[in-house]
């Protein structure tokens, strides 16, 4: 059985995601895509507190040092949201110890599908990327210098229907739309500080076929 994620744990108030164009239920789940979203409030913490994911061992409590709970629940029906989002495209983890991140995925099963070097701040940077059933899994650290600390979910990207649409309903809520790294794609990222959301977010259109 191949691990994806089923849940992800939010420390933001429901009211911020629906002014940021979110469709939340009444418990504070937002369905996107087959994801469940769990915005539990401020009063929890602040940003991704963690995740729960099937495929993995029963008991499974951490990776790496990231809360992570094994579950068997169905996915997610996926919700209709304001602002087109469809689905997560991909979800971001900071490793601060790349090499022990990769192993501790790769002790649940998880095999990197693509690897890319690069710079953060004039620092060499590199991204390992996973797939996690409907979602993407970008993990980025060091290639030379490994700290302590835990790994942790830093950011959540949405694919939407129509980035202009989006960019539209949202205003001034988000950027201006950009080319994104990926060849074809346009990426726009949400005033996140501004709405009273603590998890960095952008919205991007759809994957397109490169020939």
């Amino acid at each position: 059985m191949s691990v994806s994620v089923v849940e992800i744990l939010v420390a933001d108030p429901p009211a911020a995601w629906r002014d940021a164009g979110f469709a939340v239920d009444e418990d504070g789940g937002c369905r996107i895509g087959t994801v469940l979203v769990r915005l539990v409030g401020r009063d929890a913490g602040k940003g991704i507190m963690g995740w729960s994911l099937s495929g993995v061992p029963a008991g499974l409590g951490d990776i790496d040092g990231l809360p992570t709970t094994a579950s068997d629940a169905l996915p997610a029906e996926p919700g209709e949201h304001p602002n087109g989002v469809t689905l997560i495209d991909h979800v971001v983890l900071l490793a601060p110890d790349l090499g022990r991140t990769v192993a501790a995925l790769a002790a649940i099963g998880l095999d990197p599908r693509r690897e890319r070097d690069g710079e953060l701040g004039g620092a060499p940077m590199r991204q390992v990327f996973y797939r996690m059933g409907e979602v993407i899994l970008e993990v980025v650290g060091s290639p030379d210098n490994a700290t302590d600390g835990p790994a942790s979910l830093w950011g959540l990207t949405h694919t939407v229907a129509d980035i202009d649409v989006t960019s539209a309903f949202l205003g001034e809520r988000t950027g201006p739309v950009k080319d994104a790294v990926q060849p074809g794609r346009r990426i726009t990222t949400l005033r996140t500080r501004e709405l009273g959301m603590s998890v960095r977010t952008a919205l991007i259109s759809p994957h397109v076929r490169v020939s």
